[in-house]
């Protein structure tokens, strides 16, 4: 049976935050409908976010919990949620309330005025100065190897889809996926909503440098083969190069003379080995990628439903 509004949110590490989380959906959801559903997703956190999710589900049963058998990540995490969700239209929100469910009417009235994709843009972001830079680098080298200009640091995960882009999102089985990709993909009528980044209500995020530079690079992996494009491309012009320089150190040779030297050879060689290997490392990142693929494994297992 459908209801006229899903609240996703894949939880981590929130197990101060739960109750809060779910009385600020219901007051902004209560604006809209009051047939709506809220589904908190727990991504195996380590914490007693699960016990807080089954104590919310007892008090109201249009908050229903899911428990994923192990930590898959946040956007297999979502995954989970769009496919369990009944909602017409669907919300998806982080768990640590920067992002504001406040702004949930806005977004639902801007969808009947036809678009089947509402994106919210944050007008500030509350982000450490390092990773504002980092997530700004991050948008410039993936439009640039993707050649678009959809990324950018201030469009969020905070969304809200209809019914006919969350059933096209269930069939995308792609094992490594980025949330905002997928829907960039997908394509459909889409508007922007602009809200506010707020500070997190509590605890650090759970994603560090390496957890982030490892999310980008999957992003990049798997939305473009650019990389593999850039290998050859730089493989023909320093084998241009070399051709030029032969040529030059044949006429020196019989123009000047030519005293060998060890510093030069060293140099070419260390040059073209590290060449050597970054292509090898961008083709075997690619082929790990197609490994993933080809298995054919579940994107996400559940270990217990609530309310459902």
């Amino acid at each position: 049976m459908s209801v006229a509004l899903s609240v996703i949110s894949p939880v981590y590490k929130a197990q101060n935050i739960i109750d809060e989380l779910v009385k600020r959906i219901k007051e902004s959801a209560l604006k809209v409908t009051h047939d709506f559903e809220i589904i908190l997703v727990d991504d195996c956190s380590p914490d007693d976010s699960w016990l807080k999710i089954e104590e919310n589900c007892k008090k109201d049963q249009r908050v229903k919990g899911i428990k994923l058998s192990r930590n898959f990540g946040q956007h297999k995490a979502i995954t989970a949620g769009l496919e369990e969700s009944k909602g017409d239209y669907v919300v998806v929100i982080d768990c640590d309330l920067q992002h504001d469910p406040v702004y949930i009417p806005e977004m639902y009235k801007k969808a009947l005025d036809g678009y089947d994709i509402v994106y919210t843009k944050m007008t500030k972001i509350a982000h450490s100065f390092i990773r504002n830079i980092c997530s700004k680098m991050f948008s410039m080298i993936f439009n640039w190897l993707t050649d678009n200009n959809f990324s950018h640091e201030t469009i969020g995960s905070y969304s809200l889809l209809s019914r006919k882009v969350v059933n096209s999102f269930s069939k995308i089985k792609d094992s490594q996926r980025h949330y905002l990709l997928v829907l960039r993909w997908l394509g459909f009528k889409y508007a922007y909503l602009d809200v506010e980044h707020k500070e997190r209500y509590e605890s650090e995020s759970s994603y560090s440098f390496k957890k982030l530079f490892s999310h980008a690079l999957d992003g990049i992996i798997s939305q473009s083969d650019k990389l593999l494009r850039l290998s050859i491309s730089i493989g023909f012009i320093f084998s241009f190069l070399s051709v030029i320089m032969i040529i030059l150190l044949v006429f020196s040779y019989f123009l000047y003379g030519f005293k060998e030297g060890w510093t030069s050879i060293i140099s070419v060689i260390l040059l073209s080995t590290g060449l050597l290997l970054i292509s090898i490392g961008i083709l075997g990142i690619y082929i790990a990628k197609i490994f993933e693929q080809v298995k054919n494994r579940p994107l996400y297992l559940i270990d217990k439903r609530l309310n459902f």
